[in-house]
């Protein structure tokens, strides 16, 4: 039996980064979660494994306040149906629920830093580095930050 690979992103550039790893995760079992916009509802259509999430952004707090907490109940749904081996995600503050809850469910959390970031680390990353089983960064100036993680250049 295959196992099952979780990736998950949020939309944009972090997804976009998740995209890239499609000859990878193709030889898997596996879902693509994201958040549902305009620029991301092409996915359901080319990949009937994809699932979404509610979009919310922290520039706008006070739905995000009901958005985020929606989206941790979604996670844990969306995992329980799936029960995946490994989650996978180029981040940000969408992924960190399931992270967590992959962790607690003792299974697998690869965390792949943004190529965005090659001189700070993102939040998500600092909120998933001390649970990852492995934390990969795109920019060797970053293992100052993450000494954990790896440095396996970019993913571009």
């Amino acid at each position: 039996m295959k196992k099952k690979l979780l990736m998950i992103s949020s939309g944009g550039g972090h997804l976009t980064e998740l995209l890239q790893l499609q000859d990878v995760y193709k030889q898997y079992d596996y879902q693509i979660i994201t958040e549902k916009t305009a620029t991301t509802s092409f996915l359901k259509k080319e990949d009937a494994h994809t699932r979404y999430l509610l979009y919310g952004t922290q520039d706008h707090l006070l739905p995000y306040l009901i958005i985020f907490p929606l989206n941790i109940l979604i996670s844990l749904f969306y995992f329980l149906a799936f029960r995946p081996d490994v989650v996978v995600t180029t981040g940000t503050h969408t992924a960190v629920p399931m992270c967590y809850i992959a962790h607690f469910f003792k299974k697998k959390v690869i965390f792949i830093e943004t190529f965005a970031n090659a001189k700070t680390p993102t939040k998500a990353g600092k909120m998933v580095y001390k649970i990852a089983d492995l934390f990969i960064v795109q920019w060797e100036e970053m293992l100052k930050f993450y000494p954990r993680a790896q440095y396996w250049g970019w993913i571009f």
